[in-house]
Order: C-alpha cells, then sequence, then structure tokens
C-alpha cells in the first residue's frame, strides 16, 4: 500500500513545542511554579505567541499545567488517583487523610440519590448532607456529597454539632460503626455546576468526572457518594489491576 495523505502531512510546529516544553517541565520546574509569561517563552522558544498558545492548551488538557484564575499558569501535580474498582469497600472516612470535612446539614436529596437510598418520602424526606474535600499538594480536586438517610446513623444525638466539620466527623464516625457488606460505582463525565466550579477553582461547565458510589449494609443502601473530581487533575485506578489515565 501507498503513503496515505494523512502520513504525509508534517507533525504541527505547536505539537513539537508541546513535546520541547514537557521536557522542559520534568527537567527544570517543579510541581507549582509559575511558568515564564508568554512573551518570554515565545522569545526561549523563537516561535510565535499563538504557536505558543496552542502548546500551552494541549498540555493543559493533558494534564501537565494548570491555569489558575490570579496566579498564572502553574506546573500541576502528578494527576490523583481515583479507585473506581469494587473488591476493597471501605466507608468515607476510614484513613482518608486527603479528604477534608467542610459541612453537614439535612438537605432533601436529588431524585436519582433518593431512588439509590430507597427512600419512602421521595425527595421530600431530608438526610445528612455530608460535604468534603479532596485536597492534594493544596490544591482541591475533588468536591464529595455524602448522602446519609437517618435510619443509618440512628444513634447521632442532637447534643452533637447541629452543623460544619464537627457534625459531619460525627455523621461519618457513626456510619463508620456499621459493617459494610459492599459497594457499588459508577463513573461518567459531566460539567461542573455552579458550586463544584467555585470550590475547584473552574469555570461552571467545565468538564469533570462523576463518581457514584452506594454503600451497602444490611441488605440495603446505607449511603450514597456523589463526588465531583477535575477532569485535568486524576486518573482511573482499578485495584490491584492497575490504572488508566483520562487523558494521554
Amino acid at each position: 500500500m501507498g503513503t496515505t495523505q494523512l502520513e504525509s502531512v508534517p507533525e504541527p510546529k505547536y505539537w513539537h513545542l508541546k513535546t520541547v516544553i514537557g521536557e522542559a517541565l520534568d527537567t527544570e520546574f517543579s510541581v507549582g511554579e509559575i511558568l515564564p509569561n508568554e512573551r518570554d517563552l515565545a522569545a526561549r522558544f523563537g516561535v510565535a505567541r499563538a504557536t505558543l498558545r496552542q502548546a500551552l492548551e494541549q498540555l493543559e488538557l493533558e494534564g501537565r499545567l494548570q491555569r489558575r484564575r490570579g496566579v498564572g499558569t502553574t506546573v500541576a501535580p502528578p494527576r490523583v488517583g481515583v479507585d473506581v474498582s469494587t473488591t476493597q469497600a471501605q466507608w468515607p472516612g476510614s484513613g482518608e487523610e486527603t479528604w477534608q470535612p467542610v459541612d453537614c446539614s439535612p438537605t432533601a436529596p436529588p431524585a436519582a440519590v433518593a431512588r439509590l437510598l430507597d427512600l419512602d418520602g421521595g425527595t421530600g424526606e431530608p438526610v445528612h448532607t455530608v460535604r468534603r474535600l479532596r485536597v492534594t499538594h493544596g490544591q482541591a480536586v475533588a468536591a464529595e456529597q455524602l448522602y446519609v438517610p437517618a435510619r443509618s446513623v440512628p444513634d447521632l444525638t442532637a447534643i452533637d454539632a447541629p452543623s460544619g466539620p464537627a457534625r459531619a466527623r460525627s455523621v461519618l464516625r457513626e456510619l463508620q460503626r456499621l459493617t459494610l457488606e459492599g459497594q457499588d460505582r459508577s463513573v461518567e463525565l459531566g460539567s461542573a455546576r455552579a458550586d463544584d466550579a467555585k470550590e475547584l477553582d473552574r469555570l461552571p461547565g467545565a468538564p469533570v468526572l462523576v463518581v457514584t458510589t452506594r454503600y451497602l449494609t444490611d441488605g440495603r443502601t446505607a449511603a450514597v457518594s456523589v463526588a465531583t473530581y477535575r477532569a485535568d487533575t486524576c486518573r482511573l485506578t482499578f485495584g490491584d489491576a492497575g490504572d488508566f489515565g483520562i487523558a494521554s
């Protein structure tokens, strides 16, 4: 077979530049370091600023760079592993130092979550909603809402803090007293909601990875977690089977 037209097309200049800059990131910069401005970078590599922007945009898509409002373009930390296996089940808050409780309040869950929890009162029945952030290298990379019905934590007393991080820790502590029989997960790509976008330092509508986890005990759903991850900072992992990057 002869050479196809696609094979004869030369590599775009920005793509080669992306490789060169990527090598510089590995050898000359550290995580979190701010890159020089576009004018200086374009002069260093001898390219037009339009070509430079294309290369930087591609590196951002691949999770190598991050553009932070009010800061500039910085070197991104290694991608965070998101375990989507179901072989090693554990309650949220069990030895997870990277997750920080932010708040807890009684709220009516979304309809989809209410169905997973098999709530008799439908969406109108309030549940304990724990809000947590996953933080790495000082940056929030995921926001989670954990929905826990009152039946799962019957010993939670009014003496505990009515809201805030202390209440969140109390709900997690009571949940961990139960025997976890198993869990299942679903993963999908989505768009950041306004509240998640603000906490994750992204624009509303930015691509995110949504991981929904259902925790099972006594033959029913004890809690449901909906965690929203920045798509540019994470990779899927499958337990002992290895991992899979969201972007190359």
